[in-house]
């Protein structure tokens, strides 16, 4: 059977776009979130946030501890939430039900402990002024044509009933570190993140950290986190 001309180019052009569509589009950028609140390095010296440079000793809340690194934006929902509204008054940590992108379910368990061991992470256990690192994804937003924005470490003194405000958290931001410090990881996506801060002095408790990073003016990823701050002298601990 014979085909026009007009036949003919139509169909060229629809298998081009199918081919196009299926092969030629890129990966979705996803956005990112905090999974290590105490990450461990091998070598002090040279420093790496990849699963061969270190381990982790303090997770955020309900993490999966044994699924892969950077792998839950494929989640349901993803790990990341995006506040909504006004980012200075927003909810700071994802209810699964509130945010623009509502993420996993960072609630603060009842007790705080049962959002950690098991199937999650553990919670992180530290001292004042001991140097505590934090980890996240690149998600491709650490190549050269990306801002290198800024990861807010807001730390307070959690309630015994409910986490703290967002504009309480703001007004104890205790670090700012640069997003794209990575180091070499697999591809754009996975690349490994982090920076390290010291902590400040603290009485010893619970308390609430949260790792908050803009990624567009006005566009806010939080991931929370419960740290259990001992006593500086070693034997006298104290938990909550």
């Amino acid at each position: 059977m014979l085909v026009s001309t007009a036949t003919y180019t139509t169909i060229l052009a629809s298998a081009l776009v199918l081919f196009a569509s299926s092969n030629l589009t890129p990966a979705a950028e996803a956005h990112s979130w905090m999974d290590c609140v105490n990450w461990k390095f091998h070598s002090r010296t040279n420093p790496d946030f990849s699963d061969k440079g270190g381990y982790c000793r303090g997770y955020a809340r309900r993490y999966p501890k044994d699924l892969n690194f950077g792998t839950l934006d494929d989640a349901s929902p993803s790990r990341h939430y995006q506040q909504a509204g006004n980012p200075n008054t927003a909810l700071p940590c994802s209810d699964r039900r509130h945010g623009k992108d509502i993420g996993s379910d960072e609630t603060m368990g009842d007790p705080v402990s049962s959002a950690y061991g098991g199937k999650y992470g553990e919670m992180a256990t530290i001292r004042s002024g001991e140097t505590l690192c934090v980890r996240w994804p690149a998600k491709n937003h650490a190549e050269g044509n990306e801002d290198n924005t800024i990861v807010q470490i807001n730390l307070i003194k959690s309630r015994n009933s409910q986490d703290a405000t967002q504009a309480e958290l703001l007004r104890n931001t205790i670090a700012r570190l640069p997003y794209k410090n990575c180091s070499r990881g697999s591809g754009t996506d996975k690349k490994p993140c982090g920076g390290c801060f010291k902590m400040p002095a603290r009485s010893p408790g619970l308390y609430l950290l949260q790792w908050r990073w803009m990624l567009n003016p006005g566009e806010w990823y939080t991931s929370c986190a419960d740290i259990q701050i001992e006593d500086d002298k070693r034997g006298n601990k104290r938990r909550l």
